[in-house]
């Protein structure tokens, strides 16, 4: 499953583009995001998501989950947000 990074800088339109590309290509998509401002661009891009994907008749869901990332040799805690059709 490809994993993409999101970050609190990151454009939702962008990321949501990328979402909907990995999930018409793959079937699945894990986007993981460190700190609420790179959470709430990743659930925008999401919902954003969706839009582009409803029309091809793909209804995606979001299934939220914790993973641990290294960041500068530090342990940190990222949100999980794992994509696919319903």
């Amino acid at each position: 499953m490809e994993i993409l990074k999101v970050s609190s800088k990151s454009a939702p339109n962008s990321v949501a583009g990328a979402v909907a590309g990995v999930i018409r290509e793959t079937g699945s998509v894990e986007l993981q995001a460190v700190g609420a401002g790179a959470t709430n661009q990743a659930i925008k891009a999401i919902a954003i998501a969706r839009g582009y994907l409803a029309p091809s008749g793909i209804d995606v869901v979001c299934i939220p989950a914790f993973a641990s990332v290294i960041i500068d040799n530090e342990e940190r805690t990222a949100i999980k947000l794992i994509v696919e059709p319903r």
